[in-house]
């Protein structure tokens, strides 16, 4: 599958500079520990204390910034989306700012949390569809009827370009990256992370790391296309849902690998990161650290950078698992 359906380190430069001010540049810090456990250095990319808690702001901001320049009936009918909630959040604030409506379709069993957030964000949330695949129909049928205009959470190349504005951050602050570690659902984070590198850094290695339960991507690499699966319970919960045909050529042309790791590798995961760094961390930021702690990810480049691409993560949730429980059944 050729790179082009990436963006391009071009495009990815110029997100970065509509970006300017609007998110933050997240730390990258080292991590001592899981340096020592891997046998080479790993740094952290904390996405988790970007503006609504996750990377998904950048996609969206410049998505949306893209619709609010066009002239007519797109910018009045304003943008809707399906999310499982990150995505969510990032189009809520994006629509604010640039001073679109915004309606997000989430699946019923999204953290109340996210679905707090996309509502004091000033989006309307409808979180009536019982899966994520469900909120997506909902989403695209409410676009064909509206007018407005659908921001997909994992697909398009201005929402590629604003994820891959994360990759450029940790090979300018750090050039000597040599692997790449990102959480994977639809590949929309990887889509943007392995267009910077292709572009501007073809040595660096992307790895992917993802929930078994929310393994569409890992499947879909193995059989050439698009993947179905069930939604089952996870604390991955913003990795969920199918890989269509796009999603999968994202994927197979920026993944160098991609690995899965179980519920209880993930909430181990969110503990040691939370008491050996003091992090909050989602389930879907922690797939990439769980991926390294049980050995499933085995690097053979480093330095390592992992993205930890989220926080929002419901109380009751948090608390279960730093208490040792919090294992979906």
């Amino acid at each position: 599958m050729p790179s082009s359906v990436l963006p391009s380190a071009a495009e990815i430069r110029d997100a970065a500079a509509r970006l300017q001010g609007l998110v933050v540049h997240t730390p990258l810090i080292p991590s001592p520990a899981l340096s020592a456990s891997v046998g080479g250095e790993v740094l952290l990319k904390l996405e988790n204390e970007q503006h609504g808690g996750s990377f998904k702001l950048r996609g969206a901001l410049n998505a949306i910034g893209a619709v609010a320049a066009r002239a007519g009936t797109a910018g009045t009918a304003g943008v809707v989306a399906s999310s499982a909630g990150n995505h969510g959040i990032g189009v809520a604030m994006a629509a604010a700012r640039l001073g679109l409506p915004a309606t997000v379709f989430v699946p019923a069993t999204a953290p109340q949390v996210k679905r707090d957030a996309i509502a004091a964000a000033g989006a309307t949330v409808d979180a009536s569809a019982p899966g994520y695949d469900d909120a997506e129909r909902a989403a695209r049928s409410f676009a064909a009827r509206t007018g407005a205009t659908f921001v997909s959470p994992c697909t398009g190349r201005a929402l590629l370009a604003g994820a891959g504005t994360v990759a450029k951050e940790i090979m300018e602050g750090r050039p000597d990256v040599r692997t790449l570690v990102v959480c994977v659902g639809g590949g929309g984070l990887a889509g943007g992370v392995g267009g910077w590198l292709r572009g501007a850094a073809p040595g660096v290695q992307l790895y992917g790391a993802q929930a078994e339960r929310t393994n569409a991507m890992s499947l879909a690499l193995a059989r050439g296309g698009a993947v179905d699966i069930p939604d089952r319970p996870t604390l991955a919960d913003g990795l969920a849902g199918l890989v269509d045909e796009e999603m999968y050529a994202q994927g197979k042309a920026a993944l160098d690998g991609l690995v899965t790791v179980d519920e209880a590798a993930i909430a181990d995961a969110i503990r040691w990161l939370h008491a050996t760094h003091g992090l909050v961390v989602e389930g879907s930021g922690a797939v990439g650290v769980a991926a390294l702690r049980i050995g499933a990810l085995r690097p053979r480049a480093f330095p390592v950078a992992v993205v930890v691409s989220g926080r929002n993560i419901d109380r009751t949730r948090w608390d279960a698992i730093l208490a040792g429980g919090g294992v979906p059944a």
